[in-house]
């Protein structure tokens, strides 16, 4: 499944994966070259989204406190959440709540393929719904951006 890989497709993978699929997932990644890194958030406030991954991020040291990495990943995360929230960036506020996993990968487009720089890949997979258990459905997002 990951014998080609492309940043967005490794970071889509080890965010949707089990944790038995996540250790081969990071073990292929991280042998083409990739820095990359799985979590998990839940909140009714976006911010609260933007802040975990983008803190994840520095303590896996996936980014430094540079402006151009912290530019790519703030839009790699701001891609990712309009498409969890289907463009509207709303949650408390129209009565949402979102559980999610997020995964951050870093490196080439294309395994291997340095040519065009490094990316950022953010991709959010997880569930959205009204605050209430069990009115909830599957979403998905996903973000590249060059560093």
């Amino acid at each position: 499944m990951i014998d080609e890989i492309t940043i967005g497709k490794l970071a889509v993978l080890l965010a949707v994966s089990s944790e038995a699929e996540e250790k081969e997932i990071l073990q292929k990644g991280e042998q083409a070259g990739y820095k990359l890194f799985k979590g998990r958030v839940g909140s009714m406030d976006g911010e609260k989204i933007f802040a975990a991954v983008e803190t994840a991020a520095k303590r896996r040291e996936i980014i430094v406190n540079l402006y151009r990495e912290e530019h790519a990943l703030y839009h790699s995360i701001l891609d990712a959440f309009h498409g969890v929230c289907r463009g509207e960036l709303a949650l408390g506020s129209v009565l949402r709540s979102v559980g999610l996993v997020f995964s951050v990968v870093r490196g080439p487009r294309m395994a291997g393929d340095y040519s065009d720089g490094e990316w950022l890949a953010v991709a959010l997979y997880g569930n959205i719904g009204a605050p209430i258990k069990g009115f909830e459905h599957e979403v998905m997002g996903l973000g590249i951006n060059n560093i």
